[in-house]
């Protein structure tokens, strides 16, 4: 699956993303947000098992490995636009907000925030077709949770 999957975000193929690529891109990119502040922390990666689990209403066996699939992805795919691309090809708009709900909730696991991680969050939303206003508003619903 990652292999199918890095080929497509890098361009090496034709392939069609299915609701499984779909899957890994969410899950990297939440690992990649997580990473951002260089602390990978474990409320961070329970939160990411968590959201994993209910968005795609997966067991929490499976919403671990699917995590443990997408850190390996996160790790050799070379940058953030190629898994926005392909949730922005698969999701549409008002579930694209869902997404950032649930990278704000990664972001703000470990009680704070930090500067890299506000501008990868900036990044994302531009990336997924959505405002500046419409991630504060996804971040500011997480912080009243």
């Amino acid at each position: 699956m990652i292999k199918n999957l890095l080929d497509a975000l890098l361009g090496s193929t034709e392939h069609q993303l299915d609701d499984d690529d779909e899957k890994i891109a969410l899950a990297a990119l939440c690992v990649r947000v997580a990473k951002s502040d260089n602390d990978y922390a474990s409320k961070e990666i329970s939160v990411i098992d968590a959201e994993l689990g209910q968005h795609f209403s997966l067991n929490m066996t499976d919403a671990t490995k699917l995590r443990a699939e997408a850190e390996k992805l996160e790790q050799e795919a070379p940058d953030t636009v190629r898994f926005t691309r392909a949730i922005k090809e698969k999701i549409a708009i008002d579930k694209r907000r869902a997404v950032l709900e649930i990278l704000w909730k990664i972001t703000l696991a470990d009680g704070k925030r930090e500067a890299e991680e506000d501008s990868l969050m900036r990044l994302i939303s531009g990336l997924l077709g959505l405002t500046d206003i419409e991630s504060a508003k996804a971040r500011q619903k997480v912080m009243k949770e």
